[in-house]
């Protein structure tokens, strides 16, 4: 039996997401563009790091609109894909992993700048 201030709820609790308002997208941002690249690269399946990258974009965009709105959720997925395409001719320039790294600095502190360090005041 559960105790009275429990709510009763028939969702797993692996499927729960945490609430929007409550998630750090700088972190998220960073892990889904290099994690996105390492996935790609290691596995030599390019479409997997796609899923990675989508998948962490999708879900700090949900916290982007539900903090900031649709303007600021729109402006930072176009930083953070825009991060994604701009790597590509400058890790031509610079090597790969500077240039991931360096794009997800740049996307990682507009979306802490944007976002996060308004939720944490």
């Amino acid at each position: 039996m559960r105790p009275p201030s429990e709510p009763m709820t028939c969702t797993p609790k692996l499927v729960r997401m945490k609430d929007a308002r409550e998630v750090s997208t700088a972190p998220l941002v960073a892990v889904g563009l290099i994690g996105g690249f390492l996935t790609a690269r290691e596995t030599g399946i390019r479409p997997l790091g796609g899923v990675v990258l989508a998948a962490a974009g999708a879900y700090a965009a949900r916290s982007w609109y539900v903090k900031k709105g649709w303007p600021a959720a729109t402006g930072l997925s176009v930083a953070y894909l825009g991060g994604f395409g701009a790597s590509h001719p400058l890790a031509k320039k610079i090597g790969a992993w500077p240039a991931v790294f360096a794009v997800s600095a740049v996307s990682a502190a507009a979306s802490y700048v944007v976002s996060d360090i308004a939720e944490a005041d």
